[in-house]
């Protein structure tokens, strides 16, 4: 044995005092983030809010001026910039379309996907092409749904079913298995 070696002591991981929710539009990361952080004393950040605050245009100002691929952008500048302690974040729900945005996101919280299904989420979203969703000029609603699903359950670390649950349900669900 070399007397000369100097055992390193492991890095902690730190421990992610946020939350991110992940998912469609109109799967409720926003309303269930908000009551999540009302329930639980945590901060609440809503990373749409982010980008037209600080951007000064709605979301789909932005994606009619300069394209849905500049939302994108934008989007990932925003999701890179945080640095909070005890946060729910309710992400856009192209926010996965982002490798950096989501590794950042997932250094600093648990990621959780809210999972609705495609006719829940229709129900929901009366005005798709007014709402500021980040897609190409011709894709379907459900090709969209399709093709972010694989990104939403690449990224999740905790996937909730949203389809049974009302919201206050959900975030009941969510708070107790965080503290488990």
């Amino acid at each position: 044995m070399d007397s000369n070696r100097i055992d390193q002591p492991r890095k902690k991981e730190a421990m992610k005092s946020n939350l991110t929710l992940i998912g469609m539009p109109g799967a409720g990361k926003s309303t269930i983030g908000i009551i999540l952080a009302k329930n639980s004393g945590l901060g609440f950040m809503d990373t749409d809010v982010l980008i037209q605050v600080h951007q000064n245009k709605t979301l789909q100002q932005i994606i009619d001026e300069s394209g849905h691929l500049k939302l994108r952008e934008i989007e990932e500048d925003e999701i890179l910039k945080i640095n909070v302690e005890n946060h729910i974040i309710a992400t856009g729900g192209s926010a996965v379309y982002s490798e950096k945005a989501m590794s950042h996101l997932g250094s600093i919280s648990k990621i959780i996907f809210l999972e609705a299904d495609f006719e829940r989420i229709k129900k929901r979203i009366h005005n798709f092409e007014m709402r500021g969703i980040a897609k190409a000029a011709q894709q379907t609603f459900n090709d969209l749904f399709e093709e972010r699903q694989i990104l939403y359950k690449k990224y999740a670390e905790m996937i909730i079913d949203c389809n049974a649950l009302d919201q206050e349900e959900l975030s009941a669900i969510i708070q107790n298995s965080i503290q488990k």
